[in-house]
């Protein structure tokens, strides 16, 4: 299937990007793993079913990654046409995604439609 949704890892105002630091410290099979679900989420946007991606809140959603048998979650958003932006990743080890995950990507959602003048 071809890609549907192009894919952005939110970088911030000086260029750093925590996301893309975190994946290419990853052991090569955790990598590539990672970044196959990616791929899927590039594909399906948000026809990627439970249990691989949810609505959070606030038009926040996560991608359920398994590395390393620790539960990962990548946070996103969609913007524009056909966007979705990346935010930050977070091992989550509670049952809860916590409040303060969800906030730091509202936040990084606001700055990026700011700098983006849309």
């Amino acid at each position: 299937m071809d890609k549907q949704w192009d894919i952005d890892f939110y970088s911030d105002k000086n260029g750093k990007c925590e996301l893309s630091d975190w994946i290419m410290n990853l052991k090569v099979s955790q990598r590539d793993k990672v970044i196959a679900w990616i791929d899927k989420l590039e594909e399906l946007g948000p026809l990627l079913p439970r249990p691989y991606a949810d609505l959070l809140r606030d038009g926040i959603h996560e991608l359920r990654v398994k590395v390393s048998g620790n539960q990962v979650r990548i946070l996103y958003f969609f913007v524009f046409e056909n966007r979705i932006v990346l935010t930050h990743s977070f091992h989550k080890n509670v049952s809860k995604v916590p409040e303060k995950e969800i906030k730091k990507a509202i936040k990084i959602r606001e700055e990026y439609i700011e700098r983006s003048g849309k």
